[in-house]
């Protein structure tokens, strides 16, 4: 079951190659010795569109896959460059983009059609095994259909996954003022710290009277 894809190891199995193997591998080449699988994809290639994420060039991929009884264990690395748009002074800048993938695949018993290449996978949690250890992360299940496991649709999902929701320049990000616009990374603008009439000077006043 899902639950011993943890003990798959990176490196383990066999090249088989880079180019459209490494998203459209073969079920058939996919034992239990394990093949690995690395490459260069474009955003492109996964999918992605800058509303999801920006990417600098290429990512730069690897995987191992594993077969296990029935399921189709797979882990690997991502990374790569990024570029965000600063949630504070609407800068762009580039951010590095590493993480690690897990997943699984088991194959779909009903009678649907392979999920097309960009279509969001049909996914679900994997029950995690009685024997698999707490501290350990479950994998990502997902169903395929036909001879060849289309990896397309769960790296666009990672890669979107493992991006900042409110992404930051720096965390000391002064942002832009309120009144002009200037970006206050840039140095201080003309405008007055309290605008005329602000209600908070005249409570001010007011107490300084009493």
């Amino acid at each position: 079951m899902t639950g011993h894809c943890s003990v798959l190891e990176r490196g383990s199995g066999a090249s088989l190659g880079i180019g459209m193997d490494l998203l459209t591998p073969k079920t058939v080449d996919i034992t239990a010795d394990g093949v690995s699988l690395s490459g260069d994809l474009t955003a492109e290639e996964l999918g992605l569109t800058d509303a999801d994420v920006s990417i600098r060039g290429t990512l730069s991929v690897g995987l191992d896959l594993r077969s296990v009884e029935r399921t189709i264990c797979l882990t690997g690395v991502v990374e790569g460059t990024a570029v965000h748009q600063c949630v504070r002074c609407l800068k762009d800048f580039e951010s590095p983009l590493a993480f690690s993938v897990r997943a699984a695949y088991e194959r779909d018993t009903k009678a649907a059609a392979p999920v097309a290449k960009h279509d969001a996978p049909r996914k679900k949690k994997a029950a995690p095994a009685v024997e698999t250890k707490l501290e350990e992360p479950d994998d990502d299940l997902y169903y395929y259909a036909g001879e060849q496991l289309d990896l397309a649709p769960m790296l666009r999902e990672q890669v979107i996954l493992a991006s900042p929701m409110h992404p930051l320049c720096a965390e000391e990000c002064l942002g832009l003022c309120a009144q002009c616009g200037k970006n206050l990374n840039e140095g201080p603008c003309r405008c007055a710290t309290e605008p005329t009439g602000n209600p908070f000077q005249a409570l001010r006043g007011m107490k300084e009277k009493l």
